[in-house]
């Protein structure tokens, strides 16, 4: 296999390409970093490593993989949460030694932009990172609570997602488990449902996901793992095994999204975005 020139995440380029071909083009992130995970052998301590902002070293490089694919015109970027192919995307077959002729293409282009001071497509890019950094703030809010703090923070969150009579059982040597809640799925029927909460930068293993099942059995049917951080691609695996009670995962994503969808601890705020086809009738 020929080793990949240039900076380390262009490493992730081509099994990104492969991953959205196989899936059918288009992907959520998540589908497709854990898949990029597996695909190459990326170990728990890899997974586990930060940069100096805190955010997962492999999910930032493959974010920038991505970044470039998309530049170039390989990946559709203007749908948000979801990665899809271009029709150069699908029919491209890149090795590694015109992943780095891309990456340079790009690279030269942004260069020369930024010397005419006609940067036209870092902009809408720059935009949305200023629009995302809310979500790293607000993972590191929560991973600077007390552990009290973030359980609490979880019991509400829960409770604003539709659970009732949610309880914070706390530090009282119960396997792990931090508290416990009903799901009312109808008039009818409703779940117990046990939590466990983690503040982590790193990443949850499947021995800890094994250890909460454990501490759930014979207690209840239904469990939920909220953490800060991330999951490893076999803690995701061994969340829906089959033969046992599934575990429901939360990882830092997830988690932002919930805070997202309750407007719990966020403002809103509304943005625009020019529609410059609207005025080109006008401009004749």
């Amino acid at each position: 296999m020929t080793k990949q020139k240039g900076p380390q995440f262009l490493q992730y380029a081509i099994p990104i390409l492969d991953i959205l071909k196989e899936l059918g083009g288009s992907a959520k992130p998540s589908e497709i970093i854990d898949k990029v995970i597996d695909k190459l052998k990326i170990s728990e301590k890899e997974q586990n490593e930060v940069n100096q902002n805190g955010q997962s070293r492999v999910k930032n490089q493959i974010a920038w993989a991505r970044f470039y694919l998309a530049k170039d015109g390989l990946l559709d970027s203007s749908r948000r949460g979801v990665w899809s192919l271009t029709d150069k995307g699908r029919n491209a077959k890149l090795d590694p030694e015109e992943v780095y002729i891309l990456f340079k293409r790009v690279h030269t282009q942004f260069e020369k932009n930024s010397n005419k001071n006609e940067v036209e497509s870092i902009p809408d890019e720059t935009e949305s990172i200023k629009i995302e950094s809310y979500k790293i703030e607000l993972l590191q809010v929560l991973q600077n609570l007390s552990a009290d703090g973030f359980e609490r923070i979880c019991q509400r969150l829960l409770r604003e997602s539709g659970f009732e009579q949610v309880v914070v059982t706390g530090r009282s040597g119960d396997g792990g488990i931090d508290g416990h809640g009903i799901l009312q799925i109808n008039p009818v029927v409703s779940f117990k449902v046990l939590f466990q909460c983690k503040r982590y930068t790193g990443t949850v293993s499947p021995s800890q996901v094994r250890d909460f099942r454990g501490a759930m059995a014979g207690r209840a049917d239904k469990g939920i793992i909220m953490t800060t951080g991330s999951f490893s691609s076999e803690a995701r695996k061994e969340a829906v095994r089959d033969g046992v009670p599934a575990i429901e995962l939360v990882d830092g994503d997830k988690l932002v999204k919930m805070f997202e969808a309750c407007e719990l601890g966020l403002i809103p705020r509304k943005t625009f975005d020019i529609d410059e086809a609207f005025f080109k009738e006008f401009k004749s």
